[in-house]
């Protein structure tokens, strides 16, 4: 796979952070789990249920020697987020991230939680938009 990659940026390959002080291309030749710069969410940015658990599957791909307890936070994140989830697409969703997280293969679940982000949008803002009186 390569890579190219602008000057400053960086990619966190193997729980290893590089930045490159110009442009580059970057042949990876064997199988590494890496993230670019753009696709690592801040702690800060993390301000929703499914934003939470792409943190937290992030941290297992950058830290991947030790992926105990961000292992056990996801699972109960996991099992909290499918508790109180009621759409079916989320659902589905979430069964298909989990599968990916038992595999290890934490990049294919990014960008399947990525995927979602549309939906959970679409949960919050219709849930925001009932009134008091109609969820009574």
């Amino acid at each position: 796979m390569k890579i190219s990659l602008r000057a400053g940026e960086r990619i966190y390959i193997n729980g290893a952070v590089l930045r490159v002080d110009r442009k580059v291309s970057v042949e990876l030749v064997n199988d590494v789990m890496f993230l670019l710069e753009g696709q690592v969410m801040q702690a800060s940015d993390a301000t929703t249920a499914l934003r939470q658990l792409y943190f937290i599957v992030q941290l297992m791909l950058m830290n991947p020697t030790d992926v105990r307890d961000a292992a056990a936070l996801y699972a109960q994140h996991y099992a909290a987020l499918c508790a109180v989830c009621e759409s079916r697409e989320m659902l589905d969703g979430l069964g298909a991230i989990h599968e990916l997280v038992g595999a290890t293969r934490y990049f294919e679940a990014l960008k399947r939680i990525r995927a979602l982000f549309p939906v959970e949008q679409a949960i919050l803002a219709g849930a925001a938009n009932v009134s008091p009186v109609e969820a009574a």
